[in-house]
C-alpha cells in the first residue's frame, strides 16, 4: 500500500481540478482544495465535503498560503480565452506571482510540486506535431499572451527554483482536454458545440473551420498528470499529455450534431487573432519516461461528456465573465 501523503491542489474546484481531487482521495491521500470560484463551481466538489481526507479552502493563490504539505498540483489558472481575456493582468498574475508563492512553500515543506502548464507555450507552431523541445511561436503583445506568456514565465520559474534551490519540479504541458464537469459556458469548442446542438442552436465556428486540435479525454489526462508526479525525480522536464489524433474544428461539430441527433446548422465567424490553425502532441516523451497513451478515443469521450450535459441544469452553471 502506498504511503498517505498530504497534497494541496489549487484550481481543484475546476474541472480537471475537481476530478484529480476525487482520484486523490480515493487513493486514500489527505487533500486539501484550494480555489477561488473564479471559473470554477462548488457544485464539482460538493460531493467531496463529507470525506475526512478531504479540506476545502476558498483562497487565491496570488496571496501567501501557508500550509504543510508533501505534494503540490498547480493548477490554479482560467484557461478558456474569454476567461483569461476579461481579466489579463490577473490571469498573468495568477501564473507568475501565484507559481512563486506555491514554489516558495514547495522549497519551504521540501514538497514536490507539478505545474499545469499547456499547449499554448507552442503559440501558433510551425513544426508539428510539437515535440517539448520546440520553443513555440507565440505573439508576445498578443490578446492571447497573458495565458501563454504567463505560463511561459511559469515554466522558467519552475526550472530556476529545481536548479537554483533543488526544489522537486514537474511540468506537464496539457493539450486540449474535454469530459463531464466542463464548465457549459467556459467558451471551448467541445462545451460549446455540445451545447448549441442539444438546444438546437446554430453551431458558431471560427474561421473555415480547418484548423485542428487534439482532444484528450479527462480521465486519461488525469492519469498521465498523476504519473507525472510518481515519475522519477530526474523527470524535471517538461512532458506532453495529450491525444495525439487530429481533428478539425468542422469534424468536431459535425460529430456533435451526429451524436446529439441534432438539426443544428453550422455558421461560420472571423477567426480570433492568434487563434493556432494546427494543434497536435509528441507524446513520445510521456509515452517512454511514464508508459502513458491515452485510451479513450473522441467519440467514447464526446458520448460520455453529450450524457453528462443532458444530466445538468445549465441554470446553475453561471458564466464567469460577460464575454458569453
Amino acid at each position: 500500500m502506498s504511503k498517505t501523503k498530504r497534497i494541496l491542489v489549487t484550481g481543484g474546484a475546476g474541472f480537471l481540478g475537481s476530478h484529480l481531487c476525487e482520484r486523490l482521495v480515493s487513493q486514500q491521500h489527505d487533500v486539501i482544495c484550494v480555489d477561488n470560484f473564479f471559473t470554477s463551481q462548488k457544485i464539482n466538489v460538493v460531493h467531496l465535503l463529507n470525506e475526512p481526507n478531504f479540506e476545502f479552502i476558498r483562497h487565491d493563490i496570488t496571496h501567501p498560503l501557508f500550509l504543510e504539505v508533501d505534494e503540490i498540483y498547480n493548477l490554479a489558472c482560467p484557461a478558456a480565452p474569454g476567461h483569461y481575456q476579461y481579466n489579463p493582468i490577473k490571469t498573468m498574475k495568477t501564473s507568475v506571482v501565484g507559481a512563486i508563492n506555491l514554489l516558495g512553500m514547495a522549497k519551504r515543506c521540501n514538497a514536490k510540486i507539478l505545474q499545469a502548464s499547456t499547449s499554448e507555450v507552442y503559440g501558433d507552431p510551425d513544426v508539428h506535431p510539437q515535440p517539448e523541445s520546440y520553443r513555440g511561436n507565440v505573439n508576445p503583445i498578443g490578446i492571447r499572451a497573458c495565458y501563454d506568456e504567463g505560463k511561459r514565465a511559469a515554466e522558467t520559474l519552475f526550472m530556476d527554483y529545481h536548479r537554483m534551490n533543488r526544489v522537486n519540479t514537474r511540468i506537464v504541458r496539457i493539450f486540449n482536454t474535454f469530459g463531464p464537469r466542463m464548465h457549459p459556458f467556459d467558451g471551448r469548442v467541445v462545451s460549446n458545440f455540445i451545447r448549441q446542438s442539444l438546444a438546437g442552436q446554430d453551431i458558431t465556428i471560427f474561421g473555415e473551420g480547418n484548423q485542428t486540435r487534439s482532444f484528450c479525454y479527462r480521465d486519461d489526462l488525469v492519469e498521465g498528470i498523476i504519473r507525472l508526479m510518481n515519475a522519477s525525480d530526474e523527470i524535471t522536464f517538461p512532458v506532453n499529455i495529450g491525444n495525439p489524433e487530429e481533428f478539425t474544428i468542422r469534424q468536431l461539430a459535425e460529430l456533435a450534431i451526429e451524436l446529439t441527433q441534432s438539426s443544428s446548422q453550422l455558421i461560420y465567424k472571423p477567426l480570433p487573432d492568434d487563434d493556432p490553425t494546427r494543434r497536435k502532441p509528441d507524446i513520445a516523451l510521456a509515452q517512454k519516461h511514464l508508459n502513458w497513451t491515452p485510451t479513450i478515443e473522441l467519440r467514447e469521450g464526446l458520448e460520455r461528456t453529450i450524457e453528462w450535459f443532458q444530466n445538468i441544469d445549465p441554470e446553475k452553471y453561471r458564466p464567469p465573465t460577460p464575454n458569453f
